[in-house]
């Protein structure tokens, strides 16, 4: 399994984390392993995820990005550090075994509910 720095929040919606073998799936190049570095942002009624090698410049969309939300708008900074962090977890899930390979994790079918509480 992956992992992730729980530290997430000192950037707000900004981490670097390391992926499992199989990866994260981005619309641009595909699969994309190792130290990535993720950065989660509102955009229009849902928050968009992108991913990166950590310290390249260039940024790919997670297939399956932007997860649709309901008030953006109104989010606090703390509500979308807790987002950004649910999201970053569920992109270190190992994929699904197929003929012996684990599969990249997307976003795909992936939803986030906001707790209003």
């Amino acid at each position: 399994m992956g992992s992730v720095d729980d530290s997430a929040c000192q950037s707000k919606t900004r981490s670097t984390f390391t992926t499992s073998t199989g990866g994260v799936m981005t619309v641009e190049v595909g699969a994309v392993t190792g130290e990535l570095e993720a950065v989660t942002r509102p955009k229009e009624g849902a928050l968009e995820v992108l991913v990166r090698y950590a310290g390249a410049e260039e940024w790919y969309t997670v297939e399956g990005s932007p997860i649709v939300l309901e008030n953006t708008a109104s989010l606090s900074s703390f509500k979308l550090c807790e987002l950004h962090k649910h999201v970053v977890r569920h992109l270190t899930v190992p994929g699904a075994i197929v003929n012996g390979n684990e599969e990249p994790t997307s976003l795909r079918e992936y939803s986030l509910t906001i707790d209003e509480g």
